[in-house]
């Protein structure tokens, strides 16, 4: 007896089960086993039935590539982060994932190191290959945003730009709770450390602070731009004793810790001799010593709605509008009376 084996019947080199095997096995076409496993509910429930456990027992599994060119989908989308060694973006990931995945879609990471530059070079590699990407604290320009979003469907998270579907803190009700504490406990002169120049949140965070402040007959000075890490926290310290402030209010929580670090090492007490404030409430912020007194973002929200719009408009939706999640104050140990 022969066997035919043509290209068409036989495994690859490798020994991985083709769509043929699985078609074989199951007594069906291989555009049957297409229609069964792409797109579920074509066919009749029981020849689905036997296609799956066929090719559950050939450890078939269709390649999301292959599968892209004859349905333009490939059951993919990305998430650019700006800095992937940032808490922010663990909660922003797991949103994201957990979304990504009950869809059936696979969710890929890339990060900008926060370039604009390697931001647009990383989307470039991954817009024929996704269905759709998500900007995480996007450091591109808005106009460079925009023709992105002509090119594949997208969501910014932390970021505003005209005709593009966000996902946003509340800032104003964040920085209001804040400033409202500060001035409660007796402070009158505020430093605000900023974050990159290239931050949408950052540039929020001051105008509000800077309207909240003249509201309330507060000083004010900013000092910045600092790199969003403990290490840009530790670097502005000379900067802020400089001030002569009596709180400072930092672009998120990793520049507050590395604040707190370098007042700690100068000799300084937090907050006897000076309170400190950050955003974000990312894990660790309560376990220093005295505990962050922060504004909390809900990121890991933000994340899913991210990825839920993501997925409207690939099916067909077109949701452009920004949609706000609340921020709330956190006040732990690091604030307290001027």
């Amino acid at each position: 007896m022969t066997h035919d084996a043509g290209p068409e019947r036989s495994r690859r080199k490798s020994g991985a089960a083709t769509i043929y095997d699985v078609a074989e096995l199951a007594g069906v076409s291989p555009s049957t086993v297409s229609r069964a496993l792409s797109k579920p509910g074509r066919i009749s429930a029981a020849t689905e039935a036997r296609i799956r456990a066929a090719a559950e027992q050939l450890s078939f599994r269709i390649n999301p590539m292959a599968r892209a060119l004859h349905t333009g989908r490939t059951s993919t989308l990305a998430l650019v982060v700006a800095d992937i060694t940032n808490p922010v973006v663990f909660d922003i990931v797991r949103g994201a994932e957990q979304v990504a995945t009950a869809e059936g879609y696979t969710l890929v990471i890339a990060e900008s190191q926060e370039s604009g530059a390697t931001e647009a070079a990383a989307v470039q590699r991954l817009l024929p290959s996704v269905d759709g990407i998500i900007l995480a604290t996007s450091r591109l320009e808005d106009d460079a945003i925009r023709a992105l979003a002509q090119q594949k469907p997208l969501v910014l998270i932390n970021r505003a730009v005209d005709g593009v579907a966000a996902i946003l803190p509340d800032v104003e009700t964040g920085v209001a709770g804040l400033l409202e504490l500060l001035h409660d406990l007796g402070h009158r002169s505020i430093a605000y450390l900023s974050g990159p120049t290239t931050s949408w949140v950052s540039a929020r965070r001051w105008e509000h602070l800077l309207e909240q402040t003249e509201r309330r007959g507060m000083g004010l000075v900013e000092i910045g731009p600092n790199a969003p890490t403990i290490a840009g926290g530790t670097e502005a310290w000379r900067r802020v004793r400089a001030a002569k402030v009596t709180a400072v209010v930092a672009f998120n929580d990793l520049i507050a810790i590395g604040l707190m670090q370098a007042m700690a090492q100068a000799g300084v007490t937090v907050p006897d001799d000076m309170s400190v404030a950050g955003f974000d409430d990312i894990f660790g912020s309560e376990l220093i010593v005295p505990a962050l007194t922060t504004v909390r973002s809900q990121l890991e929200l933000a994340g899913r709605r991210a990825s839920s719009h993501l997925l409207s408009r690939l099916s067909g939706e077109d949701p452009t509008e920004a949609e706000l999640l609340s921020t709330e104050l956190v006040t732990r140990g690091s604030t307290g009376p001027a």
